[in-house]
């Protein structure tokens, strides 16, 4: 069997070329961004009920528990700070969107962000080559809007510098900015790091459930039971315990969302179904010849078909027998 050749091109262009595609008809279409472009690529699948996977990211939070050892609590800092701050500044979709903690725990939490950053970072992050600037001014002004609202400003306990020449955001964190600000109901996809004071650390499920479903949660604790509760109680694309970001690297993993941060799965074998159809295809031979699946309809007949429909093999053979009436 010849299998037909198929070619790919790439197409590259901004909003308007994106326009164009998706007015065209395709076999499936794929996206990654925001939930609000998402429901423009799924509008326009609908004119020509196109299948549609959607990567859309979202607020990733980290649930920070308390952890009995001073090396713990340094190691799980510094992923805190390669998922917020390593992956360009913050602009990923799987880059920690915020951190909970218990309140009493927070002082702690932000002396080890603060000189972890500086370990990485350096006194100046400006000058720093390991820090990446904002992707272009568009979003470099959605960013100084978040971090510029006065009661959001009100919060900033470490960094809030803004270099629009260069577009460059200090790395910034925010303690309990208001939940209803724009920086803690959208996305931030941008270097500020706010972190929500909770008064017990199992009171971030409800936290999480009250919120759209993220992409993935993050949470650094040993406590079984709460990893349970985590995982039975919350919805999310995706779980990773004690670590950040290394499920996106694991092919073995299925990855993608669920809700407002996107649907459909991919990475691995995962790609492979993503992009493909199964199709069924049956062959029979002509013996032997079930006639009970046609008209005249009788009694005998229609109860035949129950009980193969019900994979009733023992009622089928009583039947058949005329051991059963």
């Amino acid at each position: 069997m010849e299998l037909p050749n198929r070619a790919i091109k790439v197409v590259s262009g901004g909003a308007d070329v994106g326009d164009r595609l998706l007015q065209q008809k395709w076999d499936k279409i794929f996206f990654t961004g925001s939930p609000r472009v998402g429901r423009i690529v799924m509008s326009a699948a609908a004119r020509h009920l196109t299948p549609v996977t959607l990567e859309l990211g979202g607020k990733c939070p980290t649930i920070l528990d308390t952890l009995s050892s001073p090396s713990e609590i340094k190691i799980a800092v510094k992923r805190i700070v390669g998922a917020k701050w390593g992956p360009c500044s913050g602009q990923a979709c799987i880059s920690t969107d915020y951190v909970l903690v218990e309140r009493k725990f927070a002082p702690t939490l932000i002396d080890l962000l603060k000189l972890t950053i500086k370990n990485f970072y350096g006194d100046e992050p400006r000058n720093s080559k390991n820090m990446c600037k904002i992707i272009n001014k568009h979003h470099f002004e959605r960013l100084r809007n978040l971090i510029e609202e006065p009661a959001v400003a009100a919060s900033i306990v470490h960094g809030g510098s803004l270099h629009e020449k260069e577009q460059f955001i200090e790395p910034s964190i925010l303690l309990d900015p208001p939940l209803d600000a724009e920086i803690m109901t959208e996305e931030i996809f941008g270097p500020l790091l706010p972190i929500i004071t909770l008064n017990n650390i199992r009171e971030s499920v409800e936290f999480i459930n009250s919120r759209p479903k993220p992409l993935v949660i993050y949470a650094f604790t040993k406590d079984e039971s709460f990893k349970r509760q985590l995982v039975l109680e919350t919805s999310s694309g995706g779980v990773t315990f004690n670590d950040t970001m290394v499920q996106f690297l694991c092919d073995d993993l299925p990855f993608g969302g669920v809700g407002q941060s996107g649907f459909g799965r991919y990475h691995g074998k995962y790609s492979f179904e993503t992009f493909s159809h199964e199709k069924a295809i049956m062959t029979r031979g002509f013996f032997p010849e079930i006639e009970p699946r046609y008209p005249p309809w009788n009694r005998f007949k229609l109860r035949f078909i129950r009980h193969a429909y019900e994979f009733d093999y023992f009622g089928l053979l009583l039947l058949l027998l005329g051991l059963k009436k």
